[in-house]
């Protein structure tokens, strides 16, 4: 009786803590006169599909829980035809979803901001903190001016197109873009610190010297020669170039970084490969440490993955730390490979596996559809642009896929060994057979 009156008791208290800890934190309820149901199912379709491709519902609805909120939505032309078509793609690249979530918290205000309290006075302007966070000391300022109400520069077109009791939405005729995503853009396409000339074409390959043929200079009609004859010929054998040095050799002849630059702009002017040159400058290290191996003396080919294939990698392959390092080292080959050795090849040898700079995996080439096929099964590449950039150094070469190394399969666990019952085939007539042979029987 006692133990039945003490459990009584624990589950009398249970429930009350439980019931209390509910009453302090109540869970956010969203109901259907909310302002982020009517922003969904407004004419404001275009910024509605941006908040729900930011996944920033869970945390609207936590806002509204807390305090009305001012919205301030762009129009659907401000989104859709107005917009640099290269920031949109910035915005809708998967691994730049903070990015977007910081430009849509940046247009709402925790704060109910009717037409009526808009500041009057010029002079007077309000500034509002926003929702995003990583704005700092930004704030939206409101303001009226010649009749007019601003948005910081936006005009608004809509006052009070939406009111609902938990907030308010006004329309304005383009977005706001704070500084933190206007710097993060510029970061990823900024590739300033390259400063090589753009070849017409691929660079040809001084044979004597291994390095980098200049273009002559112009020479007017009836001018001297530019070199003697002497100097045009041909060299002998005793004017013949020192040989190149080994790897971790003390003579530096080869300029590794200026070759690593003159590929890297050939990639930006040649077009589609914007993505490949952004990591290999900006998000990674790549770009000096291939040009400290050029310098050493080493050889590389590149398999360069056009924009496309770079768009379709997702949040999660992009994530981990040295993700991006990690997939470019498996599309650098330790060879000199031009499109046509690596057609022969594969033309005579069937499959060629090549060593990569992420080691142990080596990357498979094979022929198929008369070109060269990288990979095995759906993480395969055809070779799509054949020799973007050779200067005898450095191959570079476009491929239309993101090359992911197999993973090892683990072999599945052993069995206990289990005896099995054999049964020999009757062969009762071929053993007649040979039995009458034997005896000298016929039958």
């Amino acid at each position: 009786m006692n133990f039945q009156i003490y459990g009584f008791f624990t589950i009398f208290s249970f429930l009350t803590l439980a019931s209390s800890a509910l009453q302090q934190n109540p869970p956010a309820q969203i109901n259907s006169n909310s302002v982020l149901v009517a922003l969904l199912d407004s004419h404001y379709t275009e910024l509605s599909e941006l908040v729900e491709k930011a996944l920033l519902l869970q945390t609207l609805e936590g806002a509204v829980s807390k305090h009305n909120i001012t919205i301030f939505a762009p129009r659907n032309e401000a989104l859709e035809r107005d917009l640099d078509p290269e920031f949109k793609q910035f915005l809708l690249e998967p691994r730049n979803l903070k990015s977007l979530q910081n430009l849509l918290l940046f247009h709402m205000i925790p704060t109910r901001t009717e037409s009526k309290h808009w500041p009057v006075e010029m002079n007077n302007p309000a500034h509002h903190t926003s929702l995003c966070r990583d704005a700092f000391d930004e704030k939206i300022q409101l303001i009226e001016k010649n009749g007019e109400k601003l948005v910081g520069e936006a005009r608004i077109i809509k006052a009070d197109d939406v009111v609902r009791p938990d907030g308010i939405i006004h329309g304005i005729e383009r977005l706001l873009i704070p500084k933190s995503v206007q710097q993060d853009f510029n970061t990823r396409r900024s590739l300033r610190s390259i400063s090589a000339v753009l070849p017409e074409g691929a660079p040809e390959v001084d044979p004597r010297t291994h390095r980098l043929k200049k273009p002559a200079p112009p020479v007017p009609v009836g001018a001297p020669p530019v070199l003697p004859i002497f100097d045009a010929m041909a060299p002998g054998p005793s004017l013949a170039p020192a040989p190149a040095p080994g790897p971790g050799g003390h003579h530096h002849h080869f300029d590794g970084e200026s070759q690593v630059k003159d590929f890297i702009q050939t990639l930006l002017h040649y077009g589609g490969y914007n993505e490949m040159a952004d990591i290999l400058v900006n998000l990674t290290s790549l770009a000096s440490e291939m040009g400290k191996l050029i310098s050493e003396g080493y050889v590389l080919t590149v398999l360069a993955p056009n924009d496309e294939a770079m768009a379709k990698l997702t949040t999660d392959q992009l994530s981990e730390p040295g993700a991006p390092e990690q997939i470019m080292y498996y599309h650098l080959i330790p060879e000199y490979q031009t499109e046509e050795s690596m057609y022969n090849s594969v033309r005579r040898f069937g499959k060629v596996r090549y060593d990569t700079l992420r080691l142990p995996h080596k990357v498979v080439a094979e022929e198929a559809d008369g070109s060269v096929k990288f990979g095995q099964g759906e993480a395969s590449a055809y070779l799509f642009d054949p020799d973007i950039y050779t200067d005898g150094r450095i191959s570079v070469q476009g491929i239309d896929g993101v090359l992911f190394p197999l993973q090892e399969i683990k072999p599945a666990p052993s069995k206990p060994a289990t005896v099995a019952k054999v049964v020999s085939n009757q062969r009762r007539g071929k053993l007649l057979e040979v039995a009458c042979t034997l005896l000298g029987v016929c039958y």
